[in-house]
């Protein structure tokens, strides 16, 4: 059975969003002054050389519009080759391949991908689908990689609603530019201690 690992850049407020297109969003691509190449070797060391990909239809959109055209490297190598899931409504207009339309039962869909011969799944984006996948039990790791920045506004990691759960901290690095990279192993439901 293999792993599905949840990958996001977060800021300290938990902001998610990266896309100045969607809702106004003012701060396009905030994360990008905190990279690095040691920074990204990184996070290639942590995804693993092959990999599938489990989406959102916006990330997707997002994602296949860029790595494509992206010239060859480690990261676009990877992210082209990884057979992505795609959560959407309009399987006919997937073209970035090779890919998957996942079923309208996600929580089922992606229990079938999960008990299947391949890699990890790695998340990314997608804060719908992370919601998701947390909710039902469905991550085996979160990862994020907290850059130092409060943005105030944007999408949030995690949905309201989102019911609470408990993690374990797994692992810790940190970047030359401030970036904390945490991986979190969950451990169940919070328990209340009222």
């Amino acid at each position: 059975m293999r792993k599905l690992r949840i990958f996001e850049h977060i800021s300290l407020d938990g902001v998610i969003q990266a896309s100045a297109d969607e809702n106004n969003f003012p701060y396009g691509d905030w994360s990008a002054p905190y990279r690095t190449p040691a920074g990204r070797e990184m996070l290639l060391a942590r995804y693993g050389e092959k990999f599938d990909l489990l989406l959102g239809r916006r990330t997707y959109d997002g994602f296949s519009a860029f790595w494509p055209k992206a010239p060859s490297s480690p990261m676009a190598d990877r992210l082209n080759a990884a057979k992505k899931y795609v959560v959407t409504h309009r399987p006919e207009s997937l073209q970035w391949g090779p890919f998957e339309a996942v079923g309208p039962n996600i929580v089922e869909s992606v229990r079938r991908i999960k008990s299947q011969d391949g890699p990890d799944l790695l998340v990314m984006g997608s804060s719908t689908l992370t919601s998701t996948v947390l909710e039902h039990g469905l991550a085996d790791e979160v990862v994020l990689l907290v850059d130092p920045v409060v943005l105030g506004t944007g999408k949030r990691i995690f949905a309201d609603g989102t019911p609470a759960r408990a993690f374990e901290l797994a692992s810790t690095n940190t970047t030359s530019t401030g970036i904390v990279v945490n991986s979190y192993k969950p451990t169940g439901p919070l328990k209340n201690q009222q």
